[in-house]
């Protein structure tokens, strides 16, 4: 079975073109975390990891991981990188359970909830790799994660708004799609 096909409706299969683009969307994502880590825990990835779940749906694990790998990348493959490997699902699960054929004001609502709840769970959701990778009991873990909830609100705010274009934005690619033939 080739990864390589023109045929777009065999859903499981990825086309070159999809192979490009996912590749541009996993470095815009990774550029855009960049440019805004000058604002502590305020940043595009959670509504980027939400508009492409609503477009590619499965296949948005693909420029998900990518952004995953370019962190790795830039700031090294430690521990604090490994709860990277499974904390940007909680964005992408909770966008995956939104049918994306759902009143475009419901779903805005919807996204922009799933971004809030990522965004105060992210060091509840970070605390059981810290836990194990630093031995720390359950009540050090309860206490790491209380001492960075203010952050936490902080970045669920942040995400509740960036979530608020997520609809016009899914609009605007799969238009841009459509006439690259994607």
């Amino acid at each position: 079975m080739s990864l390589f096909t023109p045929n777009k409706d065999q859903k499981n299969k990825i086309s070159v073109k999809e192979i490009a683009l996912f590749a541009m969307l996993g470095a815009l994502v990774f550029g855009a975390q960049v440019a805004m880590e000058v604002f502590p825990n305020i940043h595009l990835t959670g509504m980027f990891i939400i508009l492409f779940t609503r477009i590619f749906r499965k296949k948005a694990l693909i420029p998900l991981y990518l952004y995953v790998f370019l962190i790795g990348i830039r700031w090294g493959f430690g521990l604090a990188w490994i709860p990277y490997l499974y904390i940007w699902l909680v964005p992408w699960i909770g966008s995956m359970l939104i049918p994306k054929k759902l009143d475009k004001r419901v779903a805005g609502a919807l996204y922009c909830f799933v971004g809030a709840v990522s965004g105060i769970t992210f060091g509840m959701f970070y605390a059981p790799a810290q836990a194990v990778l630093f031995g720390l009991s359950f009540k050090q873990t309860l206490l790491w994660i209380s001492s960075g909830f203010l952050w936490d609100v902080v970045h669920a705010i942040g995400n509740t708004a960036f979530c608020t274009i997520v609809i016009p934005l899914s609009d605007v690619l799969e238009k841009a799609m459509k006439r690259a033939g994607i």
